[in-house]
């Protein structure tokens, strides 16, 4: 997962030697909306340091009133006094355990609500090279992470500069001499905590990013399963497993050990400073410097003093930990597309919302018809040094169904991908009517697009659902009368519950042909002016196949449509065949014309004839 960290412009091994104030300020916006509950947060933290400080104030009282009065001690008054420390110190806890939780809770939200939401806006190119498992520890194991941090170690922060504070103040005004025996230690568990706090640092970040990989390789073992049990990959994927396990049982076990050795080590230097200050304050109560009421409060504030220590050293060491998960969500939540309207294009949305509504333009500064798309000389590359597309010249009109063809990696998918701006050429240009699509709105042009691809995924829920995704606003009746086209309401009212039908994470109660239909009939039901078709029916019968050509028929007209198809009895009715190899386009014209012109197309169809009539009479004599 290194690679995907630096990709994102952070290095944590660099970042966790310090804490990194401009990045827990970017983080600290997430709580600061919720400024009655931070007050309140920090309320409940110095008033519960406040009694915890009071209640050995408290002893000490008692034991100096009754060594001066005795029996006629003030005890009802002490007993009361006690009562309501107690009573503070339970409303104290009960108020930041509430407002803690609260802010936890709110920030969590929050943070995932606006990484979730710039997911959507982001560019196909960000997720060229992050994988899901990595942008699920993201907003699952990073975020929970960090939303601890702004809620708990807030109010630590405030609970123990209090009780150091306040313990400080009461043991000097008591006696600042025996107040700088009883801290004569702190030296020593400064330097303590500096020396552990690197070696549990490099610990923790390797269990942090073996956590991650551990998160990926869950994802793909799951998803590719099939996979997996059909190449017989079980042991070996175990045993690539418990590699990872392994690496993160061992880091993880010596962070434990680490921290384990850390604590007793400070318990031991508390040890000494109560040691140090009962005997020093025993030979000052015997020699009658102080009373016996003072050695008691300095004896029990002394043992408290460290808490603190203990547990703001756990929280900075936390807050170094985390910081590579800080920026990590943040840099999710931050990052910009690739692809997003230009500068001129959002003043002209901004004119066009609060203009009277024209006939002509759409809601968002497009045509409201699409009649023409062209490609002038567009090239495209990933890489700089490996083009996918060259020169590409390409016209196409309204009721025009254009088949793209060529060998696999020939650049079809990228080229289509680059006409719906999904990317952007990295030279030349696509024009729409006339217009470079980089001069109109984004969303109009996508929200234009309907696509049936070959892997067609389809949503949990029902299956009127799925396909009612593509216009929430569609009827039941106009849902059924698509699926009628897409050829997928046979299969549907064969089903236990018709339309109602569950179809399962992914669509797991379906076949992968059944998920293509419903994905066509989903596109059908989008009403695009651009329809993109990719492989679409790689996954039906030939019977199925037949009654979905039938319907095409019917959604090609009034559209702009693109057909990537390998199988090329499909296409022999596409308005231009188009055929791309090694990103260039080499042959373009109908069916006839390209046949007759004896290329690389008509190799390609006749090499398929003859396996599909082989493989007819294969079927035949199995038979």
């Amino acid at each position: 997962m290194q690679d995907h960290d630096q990709a994102d412009g952070f290095d944590e091994h660099a970042a966790a030697d310090g804490i990194q104030i401009e990045l827990w300020k970017r983080l600290l916006r997430y709580a600061l909306p919720y400024k009655k509950e931070l007050v309140l947060l920090g309320a409940g933290g110095a008033l519960t340091a406040l009694m915890e400080i009071t209640l050995p104030l408290i002893a000490k009282g008692v034991v100096d009133d009754v060594e001066q009065n005795g029996i006629d001690a003030s005890f009802g008054l002490w007993a009361a006094a006690y009562a309501g420390a107690n009573f503070l110190l339970a409303l104290g806890g009960m108020l930041f355990v509430w407002m803690a939780g609260k802010i936890d809770a709110f920030a969590s939200h929050d943070i995932r609500q606006d990484a979730f939401a710039n997911l959507q806006r982001l560019s196909f190119s960000y997720f060229d090279h992050r994988p899901v498992g990595w942008l699920m520890a993201r907003l699952t194991a990073d975020c929970r992470k960090l939303t601890d941090i702004l809620a708990w170690a807030f109010l630590d922060l405030v609970w123990g500069t209090v009780m150091m504070v306040g313990i400080a103040a009461a043991m000097l005004v008591m006696h600042w001499q025996l107040a700088l025996v009883a801290m004569a230690v702190m030296p020593a568990v400064g330097w303590l905590s500096a020396k552990f706090r690197k070696r549990i640092l490099s610990t923790a970040r390797l269990v942090r990013s073996t956590n991650s990989r551990i998160t990926g390789s869950y994802n793909e073992s799951i998803m590719g399963m099939t996979t997996s049990k059909a190449f017989v990959r079980e042991e070996a994927n175990a045993s690539d497993f418990a590699g990872l396990t392994g690496t993160m049982y061992r880091a993880s076990v010596r962070n434990l050990v680490l921290a384990a050795v850390f604590l007793p080590l400070v318990l031991t230097l508390s040890a000494i400073a109560v040691n140090l200050t009962l005997g020093v304050g025993g030979a000052l109560l015997y020699i009658g410097a102080i009373s016996a009421g003072t050695l008691i409060a300095f004896f029990t504030l002394t043992r408290t003093f460290f808490e603190p220590v203990h547990v703001m050293g756990h929280w900075f060491a936390e807050m170094q930990m985390a910081q590579a998960s800080a920026e990590r969500v943040l840099s999710l939540i931050e990052a910009e597309p690739e692809i997003e309207d230009s500068p001129s294009v959002k003043r002209a949305l901004a004119v066009q919302r609060g203009a009277p509504p024209r006939s002509d333009i759409a809601p968002d500064g497009g045509p409201v018809r699409i009649t023409e798309i062209e490609l002038v000389n567009v090239s495209f590359a990933y890489d700089p040094a490996k083009p996918v597309l060259r020169d590409i010249n390409l016209k196409v009109g309204r009721d025009e169904t254009v088949a793209i063809v060529g060998p696999t990696g020939g650049g079809k998918s990228t080229l289509v991908n680059v006409i719906c701006r999904f990317y952007e050429p990295t030279a030349g240009q696509v024009l729409i009517d006339g217009i470079d699509y980089r001069g109109r709105s984004l969303h109009w042009l996508q929200s234009s697009l309907g696509m049936v691809l070959q892997n067609a995924h389809v949503f949990s829920g029902s299956i009127m659902d799925n396909i009612r995704y593509g216009r929430l606003t569609a009827s039941d009746q106009e849902v059924e009368w698509c699926a009628r086209l897409a050829g997928a309401h046979e299969f549907i009212t064969k089903m236990e519950d018709g339309y109602a039908t569950e179809v399962g994470e992914n669509g797991s109660r379906l076949s992968a042909g059944q998920k293509q239909l419903v994905s066509f009939a989903r596109a059908i039901l989008a009403e695009p002016q651009i329809l993109v078709m990719d492989e679409a029916t790689s996954s039906v019968d030939t019977e199925t196949e037949l009654k979905i050509q039938q319907g095409m028929k019917h959604v090609f007209q009034g559209r702009i449509s693109f057909v990537i198809a390998h199988r090329l009895s499909t296409i022999r009715n596409a308005t231009r065949i188009v055929v791309v190899e090694d990103g260039r386009i080499t042959e373009t014209g109908s069916h006839v014309e390209l046949m007759a012109a004896d290329g690389h197309y008509a190799e390609l169809y006749r090499r398929q004839g003859l396996d599909e009539t082989k493989r007819q009479w294969e079927a035949v004599g199995n038979g």
